[in-house]
């Protein structure tokens, strides 16, 4: 699916995901990536959702999000109770979401100057 929409060019958008990749900006990136409005980590060593650890969040608390977006590929599936907890003691937010509603979520939070990150599981 692509997007169009161009209120602010100064963040890090969405322009465009489908299986396997997603596009930032004109940047293609076809792995498992964490994006901010003025950053993108494309180095993220997470294997998959179902694997994530809290090892895997030093980058993600380094940001210091009020929410982060979780999109774990083509199905929602939802963090173990010890990432929650993890985001939790934090006080960050955190919510799970196929890619699709984790990027167009994503860009509408931005825009709005939301300390926002998205981790994207992106095969």
């Amino acid at each position: 699916m692509k997007f169009t929409l161009d209120a602010r060019t100064d963040v890090n958008l969405i322009r465009g995901y489908s299986p396997g990749a997603v596009r930032v900006g004109n940047r293609i990136v076809s792995r498992h990536c964490i994006v901010t409005a003025d950053a993108l980590i494309t180095d993220w060593d997470a294997p998959s959702p179902a694997e994530l650890s809290t090892e895997h969040l030093a980058p993600v608390f380094d940001l210091k999000p009020e929410l982060v977006l979780l999109g774990t590929g083509d199905t929602q599936r939802f963090p173990s109770p010890q990432i929650r907890e993890a985001f939790a003691a934090r006080g960050i937010a955190i919510e799970a979401m196929d890619l699709g509603a984790a990027c167009r979520t994503y860009n509408i939070l931005v825009q709005e100057e939301r300390r926002v990150v998205a981790l994207l599981f992106v095969g």
